[in-house]
C-alpha cells in the first residue's frame, strides 16, 4: 500500500530531429529547458517518470509503452519548439491517462535587439526556435480533439512565473487525490439511518467513479475485537484522550474508559481491513455489546478522522468519499449540515454530531458527556469542537437524477461568534453571496443533506480533479 499512495507523474518533451544537425546546440538547449521543469515537479510523494526528449514518431511510439508499463497517472508535455504531432499522438493515445500541456516560453520576452544584431541567420533562426513553443500546440489541441482525447494546457513562463507552477502543483495535488481514492480501502460497517432517502448509495457508482474498494464490516467484530483490550490498554487510551482532547469535569471515569475500550477496538479492525476511511451506523437494538461499542464509539472515530481515516455517521457513504478527497488534499474534511440561519449575522451555523475532524479545530476539541444521542441509540462521550476561523472549502459528492455522480463545491469564510454548545461539531459560515443564495444555490443541485469541510479555498483544485475522474463539478460560491 506505501508503494501504491505514490503518484507516478509522466513528462516528456517534444521537438524536431531535423532541427539538430541544422541548429548547432538547440537540443542540449532545449533538454535542458525539460531538465528544469522535471526538477519543479518533483517532491515528496512523487515519481517522475521522465522519458526526455521525444523528437520522432518511432520514439513516441516506444513512450507511449514505456508511459502504459510504469502506469504513470498523469502526463506533462513540456512543448519546448515546433514538432511534429506525430510525435505526440502515439504517446499520449498508448498511454490513457490524462495529459497537460506546457506551453512555457524559456523567457518573459525576446531580446529583440540583441537577437536583431546576430550576424547569423541560421543561429537567427535556431535563437528563435528555442522560444517557439506556442507554435505546435494548436496542432497538438487539433490532433487531440479529433482524437477525444481530453487535454488541458498550462500557459507562461518557464522561470519566474508563479501562476505556472500554481497551477503544476495544483494538478498535481489533484492527481495524487485521484490515486489515493483509486487505491483507497472504504469500510462500510452496520446500515442505513432508516428514512434518510438521500443518503442511500449506489456503491458500484462510487467504484465506477472514484476506484477503490469497499469492504463491509460486521459491527459484531467490532464488538469481539473490543472484549479483546486489556485494562492496559484502556489506560492508555484514556491518557491520550486526555492530552488530545479538552475533556471536560463532568465526563465521568467510567465514561472514558469505555470510549478508549472501543478506540483500541477501532484501531485493530480498520488495520485488519486496511481501511482508509469508513461510514457507519448502527442501533444494536437487543444486543448489549454492539450498543455498548456503538454508542461509545465518538472519540475513538474523531482520533481515526484526525489521523487521514475519515469516519462519517448516519452510513453517509458519499460523504465518507467527499471527507476523504479533503483530507488526501490536506485541508481536513470533518462531518457537517445545516444546523440554523442566522439572518442577523448573515451566517449559516453548520456542525454535526458524532466523529470531528480535530486536527482543523479551532482550539482544542472539547469532550462532553450526553445523556442522549438525539435520534439515535444509547449515551455517552460526544466531541464539541468549530473549523478553524478563516477561509474553508465545501465539497458534497452528489448522486444525480441519472445515478451518476458529481462534485458540489463552495467556499466560505469560518467566523467567530456564538455556537450552540450541546456536544457537536459546529461552526459559523459566511459566504460572499450571502446565507440565503447560498443555501438556495447549494440545494438547488440537490445535495445530500452532509457535506465535508475543510480549511483554505481549494475549489480550483477539486475542479481538476473532477477533471481528472470525469467528473461534472458544480461550484456555487
Amino acid at each position: 500500500m506505501s508503494e501504491s499512495l505514490n503518484v507516478r507523474i509522466g513528462l516528456f518533451g517534444i521537438g524536431l530531429d531535423t532541427y539538430w544537425p541544422q541548429f548547432e546546440g538547440l537540443e542540449s538547449r532545449l533538454k535542458g529547458y525539460l531538465a528544469q521543469v522535471a526538477t519543479k515537479l518533483g517532491r515528496a510523494g512523487v515519481e517522475i517518470v521522465n522519458l526526455g526528449l521525444i523528437d520522432t514518431p518511432e520514439k513516441a511510439m516506444n513512450a507511449g509503452h514505456a508511459f502504459r508499463q510504469a502506469d504513470v497517472d498523469l502526463i506533462f508535455l513540456h512543448v519546448t519548439t515546433y514538432a511534429l504531432s506525430s510525435t505526440v499522438l502515439p504517446v499520449v493515445r498508448r498511454a490513457k491517462v490524462p495529459v497537460i500541456i506546457l506551453n512555457l516560453a524559456p523567457e518573459a520576452a525576446i531580446d529583440y535587439a540583441s537577437f536583431n544584431k546576430m550576424d547569423d541567420r541560421t543561429k537567427m533562426t535556431g535563437e528563435w526556435l528555442a522560444y517557439c513553443a506556442a507554435c505546435p500546440v494548436p496542432e497538438i489541441a487539433n490532433v487531440f480533439n479529433r482524437c477525444r482525447i481530453p487535454f488541458h494546457q498550462i500557459t507562461g513562463v518557464l522561470e519566474n512565473d508563479p501562476q505556472v507552477w500554481d497551477e503544476v502543483d495544483a494538478w498535481i495535488d489533484a492527481a495524487r487525490v485521484a490515486h489515493v481514492m483509486e487505491h483507497n480501502r472504504l469500510g462500510v460497517m452496520g446500515h442505513y439511518y432508516g428514512g434518510m432517502l438521500d443518503i442511500y448509495s449506489d456503491l458500484t457508482q462510487q467504484c465506477a467513479h472514484f476506484g477503490g474498494h469497499i469492504e463491509i464490516v460486521e459491527v459484531d467484530e467490532l464488538a469481539a475485537l473490543r472484549s479483546e483490550v486489556s485494562a492496559q490498554q484502556v489506560s492508555a487510551r484514556v491518557k491520550e484522550f486526555t492530552s488530545t482532547f479538552d475533556v471536560q469535569n463532568d465526563c465521568s471515569q467510567p465514561e472514558l474508559e469505555r470510549a478508549a475500550r472501543t478506540s483500541v477496538a477501532l484501531d485493530r479492525l480498520v488495520d485488519a481491513h486496511k481501511l482508509g476511511s469508513m461510514a457507519y451506523y448502527y442501533m444494536g437494538t437487543g444486543n448489549p455489546a454492539n450498543e455498548d461499542a456503538i454508542s461509545s464509539i465518538i472519540l475513538g472515530n474523531s482520533l481515526l478522522t484526525a489521523r487521514g481515516i475519515p469516519v462519517a455517521g448516519e452510513l453517509e457513504i458519499k460523504n465518507a468519499q467527499a471527507m476523504k478527497i479533503m483530507d488526501t488534499f490536506g485541508v481536513g474534511g470533518s462531518f457537517t449540515e445545516y444546523y440554523a440561519m442566522d439572518f442577523k449575522d448573515d451566517v449559516v451555523l453548520m456542525g454535526h454530531d458524532g466523529p470531528g475532524h480535530i486536527a482543523i479545530a479551532q482550539g482544542k476539541t472539547k469532550v462532553r458527556p450526553l445523556k442522549v444521542y438525539h435520534g439515535k441509540v444509547g449515551r455517552g462521550l460526544s466531541v464539541e469542537m468549530s473549523v478553524k476561523h478563516g477561509p474553508v472549502t465545501l465539497l458534497s459528492v452528489v448522486q444525480t437524477v441519472d445515478g451518476r455522480l458529481k462534485l458540489l463545491v463552495a467556499e466560505a469564510e469560518s467566523v467567530p461568534g456564538p455556537i450552540l454548545e450541546i456536544g457537536n461539531t459546529n461552526s459559523r459560515y459566511r459566504f460572499s453571496i450571502g446565507a440565503r443564495k447560498f443555501v438556495n444555490d447549494w440545494n438547488s443541485h440537490g445535495p445530500a443533506h452532509h457535506c465535508a469541510v475543510g480549511v483554505g479555498h481549494i475549489s480550483h483544485k477539486i475542479e481538476k480533479l473532477g477533471l481528472l475522474l470525469g467528473m461534472d463539478v458544480a461550484k456555487v460560491c
